[in-house]
């Protein structure tokens, strides 16, 4: 787990949320503990960051690489889903921040380390949960077994984009009829042998599209940010800002639309103007940065 996952857009998250000693903030995404770890370099000697992830590897990770920071009380982590923001915050004792952060993006362990089938690559299991000890969601594979052919085109369509979503679940109903899909390898032979020739040259393209989908619908990730936006407004502290990174069209329009309806009511000041993105360095370091897109406001009230 040396490359958990590479902070995006570090420097410009920092300058925005302005940190300084004796703050509060919450990590509402800790994954490999990158941002984290910068929100209480600047916040020394005596500021305090509670960092939440679902995904109790990354927590264990982040306990590993800022050990010093947790046992000095500096570093507050907790296991559970953003969307109970308020519960974790309260119950970690932390009331009103000076800052909240949210990193929508998968991080680089999920794709290529967990073994959870969020890439196509291997014979991994079709799981997809962040939070795999959590019994009350349904696994991708479970998701694929029981919807109705209309449902997961509908869900391919909405959550992922891809314009072939009815050819490709019509050859997932027709395949569980034999077999169920278990593996993220047969769900990506299967997307490709299910387009039409000229669309096989950018398969890869569908798989991905496919796989994001599924990704979104068992973690219901964009239920989890509209739910947790209200909840981390009312945690601030007047003049208190929140961050979110975005990397897909879908949760971009729900954070941007959410931040436009406070500005109106007079709730917040909107720091970005249009979403900062990464530049071609940061963007040539990791290509995942490239969708990016960087949110900020500040309370005002």
């Amino acid at each position: 787990m040396t490359q958990v996952h590479a902070p995006i857009l570090t420097a410009s998250i920092l300058d925005l949320l302005q940190p300084q000693s004796g703050q509060h903030f919450i990590d509402a995404t800790v994954d490999g503990g990158g941002h984290t770890a910068a929100l209480l370099e600047r916040s020394a000697p005596d500021g305090r960051v509670l960092g939440i992830d679902r995904d109790g590897e990354m927590l264990d990770h982040t306990r590993q690489r800022l050990g010093e920071q947790v046992s000095s009380g500096r570093l507050v982590l907790a296991h559970g889903n953003f969307r109970d923001l308020e519960e974790i915050a309260a119950s970690s004792g932390f009331g009103t921040v000076d800052g909240i952060l949210f990193d929508l993006g998968l991080s680089s362990y999920h794709l290529d380390l967990s073994g959870r089938g969020f890439s196509f690559g291997g014979k991994q299991p079709l799981d997809m949960r962040f939070d795999p000890t959590d019994t009350t969601v349904e696994s991708a594979a479970e998701i694929l077994s029981a919807r109705s052919e209309r449902e997961i085109a509908d869900l391919i369509y909405e959550l992922g984009e891809e314009r072939f979503s009815r050819r490709i679940a019509r050859a997932i109903v027709r395949r569980r009829e034999s077999e169920p899909l278990h593996l993220a390898s047969e769900l990506r032979d299967l997307v490709v042998s299910a387009l039409p020739g000229p669309a096989r040259r950018h398969a890869d393209r569908s798989a991905a599209r496919v796989f994001q989908a599924l990704r979104i619908a068992v973690n219901d990730e964009l239920g989890a940010i509209t739910a947790a936006l209200p909840q981390a407004l009312g945690l601030l502290g007047a003049r208190g800002r929140i961050a979110v990174l975005a990397f897909h069209s879908l949760e971009d329009r729900i954070v941007k639309r959410f931040f436009r309806e406070q500005k109106h009511s007079g709730a917040v000041e909107i720091l970005t103007k249009k979403p900062l993105r990464a530049d071609d360095a940061e963007v040539a370091a990791n290509s995942r940065a490239g969708s990016a897109k960087l949110r900020v406001a500040a309370k005002q009230r």
